[in-house]
């Protein structure tokens, strides 16, 4: 059970922010898992990203940058911000989702996370975390980018380790994927957002 502020229960759902450097898996966990997160009623909030519908990675929707600044500036997002040259936007229905009490999963950024808490306050952020090793060696294996490119990710993902650990959940997603799996739905259990 969730509370507000004055120490009723609350009807509002909450916003499950995932984040993490690109190849620490958050595709991977969300995929995983949402057979069984939505047995639960979270709901999965689906990105817009300028990224051809036919590049390989996360079931997005793949628009051009003019169609994701049309959408844009017609309110079609929640939350919006740019990242690796890509622009990525979540869909303004997460809010009708959390209004009807529904909790939503969203795979955000790092560098958004203070806006996305500004916006919604009480937000549970969760940082998947990976061995540098590892995570070169999946980027690698994904084949998307050149090496170059690569190292400006890794570099990248150095520079924007989230700093606030009181407020971010950090899983380890290094090693087998259903090890993260198991501690996603630990952490939404203890938090209280899994029904029955």
């Amino acid at each position: 059970m969730q509370y507000d502020a004055s120490g009723s229960p609350s009807t509002v759902g909450r916003l499950i922010f995932l984040v993490g450097p690109s190849g620490s898996g958050k595709d991977s966990l969300i995929d995983a898992s949402r057979a069984k997160l939505t047995e639960h009623g979270i709901m999965i909030a689906r990105r817009v990203i300028t990224r051809s519908p036919e590049a390989q990675g996360e079931a997005a929707q793949g628009v051009s940058p003019e169609q994701f600044e049309q959408m844009r500036a017609d309110g079609h997002f929640a939350m919006y911000w740019q990242a690796n040259a890509l622009a990525y936007g979540i869909p303004a229905q997460i809010d009708q989702w959390l209004q009807a009490g529904k909790h939503v999963l969203v795979n955000g950024s790092r560098a958004y996370l203070a806006q996305a808490r500004r916006r919604y306050p009480d937000l549970l952020a969760i940082r998947l975390e990976v061995n540098p090793t590892v995570l070169r060696q999946r980027l690698l294996a994904r084949g998307r980018e050149t090496p170059q490119a690569i190292e400006q990710r890794l570099q990248r993902s150095a520079e924007l380790q989230v700093t606030d650990a009181d407020n971010v959940h950090v899983l380890d997603n290094s090693q087998a994927l259903e090890q993260s799996v198991t501690s996603l739905f630990a952490l939404l259990r203890a938090e209280g957002l899994l029904q029955a």
